[in-house]
């Protein structure tokens, strides 16, 4: 890898993301046979929103490569409740640990937080802005199932403040990628990731309705309404349930389609989708470890 921290997915190119994804692929056969990568090594962890996949799979990742977390647990019970600054406790967390994973609600909070550390960062979500880790793990699941050049994919939901979808579509313009996203007016993707999309010569068009794209795609990611970035409930009630799919809706696809989600879901995708052979989304989660172990091993150095 070429970077200390792993701050946005534009850091990466497409070499990095291959050697990432072979290296997971060698983790995936067999995840419990690596636990002597790194003995003794330490993982802290910062996590000013809740998270669950993000969370658990990194710990479960430091764990099974040998190594253990340190947790700065919730906000609630932590010195930020006091005031502390972010600046100040993650220079603190950095003496307990060999890496670090920070997840904040405020967007550029993991760029600021590389400014003062030197061991490894890695963004697990800043907000409305990146999610790189996630779109690492998203791009092993496609692969896995449809493969990722000559890839139609449709990226549908809440496209405005969907960080994942933001860290996916910059990553997918290093393959030959023709991407569509799929969104009420109200939240289609940022005029800011829709200009550099186009700087970096990335096939996109945008759409408000599935029914005419869906027999083209061979995957489709599907996101949930980010309701806790609303600035308005209102606002929020005026999309809430808009775009849906059930198993009648892929009827209409084709039989090969992988439907994917970052999770968690609300009623976006209905639970007759999981029977179906197009739901990779567990699938997806799963991946979450030996991707993050794959990381975790090229950032702390190879110990053979």
């Amino acid at each position: 890898m070429r970077h200390d921290h792993l701050i946005t997915a534009r850091q990466l190119s497409r070499a990095d993301i291959e050697t990432v994804l072979d290296r997971a692929a060698e983790f995936d056969a067999d995840p419990a046979a690596y636990g002597d990568r790194h003995p003794g090594a330490l993982l802290g962890l910062l996590f000013f929103e809740p998270s669950t996949r993000t969370k658990m799979s990194f710990e479960t990742a430091m764990k099974r490569l040998g190594g253990d977390v340190v947790d700065m647990g919730s906000v609630e019970s932590s010195s930020v409740k006091k005031g502390e600054s972010l600046a100040d406790t993650v220079r603190v967390i950095e003496g307990y640990a060999d890496a670090l994973v920070l997840r904040h609600p405020r967007q550029g909070a993991a760029k600021l937080t590389g400014e003062y550390v030197d061991v490894p960062l890695l963004n697990a979500g800043d907000g409305a802005g990146h999610h790189p880790t996630q779109t690492l793990l998203d791009l092993y699941t496609i692969r896995e199932n449809a493969g990722l050049d000559d890839l139609t994919i449709g990226i549908m939901g809440d496209l405005k403040y969907g960080r994942t979808v933001h860290s996916l579509a910059h990553a997918l313009t290093n393959f030959d990628a023709h991407q569509h996203f799929i969104s009420p007016e109200s939240l289609q993707i940022p005029r800011s990731v829709r200009y550099d999309l186009h700087e970096s010569g990335a096939m996109v068009r945008e759409h408000t309705d599935l029914t005419d794209i869906l027999p083209e795609l061979d995957v489709l990611y599907v996101t949930r309404i980010q309701r806790e970035r609303f600035p308005d409930e209102n606002e929020y009630h005026a999309v809430a349930g808009e775009y849906q799919i059930d198993a009648e809706t892929l009827e209409a696809a084709s039989d090969d389609l992988t439907v994917m989600h970052p999770l968690p879901r609300v009623d976006e995708i209905a639970a007759d989708v999981d029977d179906t052979d197009h739901a990779k989304y567990f699938e997806q989660a799963h991946n979450g470890v030996p991707v993050r172990m794959a990381l975790l091993d090229l950032l702390l150095g190879d110990s053979e």
